[in-house]
């Protein structure tokens, strides 16, 4: 008895490994929450600011963004976004993408079109 316990203990443990990992999950719980979307829109924005003078222009977007959104990402029509920014912009993302509402992205929802739209813009 005690056998079959520590084999459904390991393979309870081992499920979302074996399920495959979510991007962005630092906290490896199965799910991304805000602070993990906006750590992961910083560091994704510090990697893609090649010239380093804190916007992002078009070019450096490597297409993150599409034409059709960069309204919503570029308020003030600049024509390039700043940290705060693509931070927002990534939150705006992640509130669509929470479908139920409940402060996390799961793997059903990321595979949504805003989900699949944040991820794009994180990595």
């Amino acid at each position: 008895m005690l056998r079959v316990l520590l084999v459904a203990a390991a393979i309870a443990f081992a499920a979302p490994a074996l399920a495959g990992s979510m991007p962005f999950d630092t906290d490896n719980d199965g799910t991304i929450d805000i602070y993990e979307a906006r750590n992961a829109a910083m560091a994704a924005f510090d990697k893609l600011d090649v010239d380093h003078d804190g916007t992002l222009d078009a070019k450096e977007l490597k297409g993150r963004i599409s034409k059709r959104d960069w309204a919503a990402a570029d308020p003030d029509k600049d024509g390039t976004l700043t940290r705060d920014e693509y931070a927002a912009y990534a939150e705006v993302l992640f509130k669509k993408a929470d479908k139920d509402s409940d402060g996390t992205i799961d793997r059903k929802e990321l595979h949504s079109s805003a989900g699949r739209k944040l991820e794009k813009l994180l990595k």
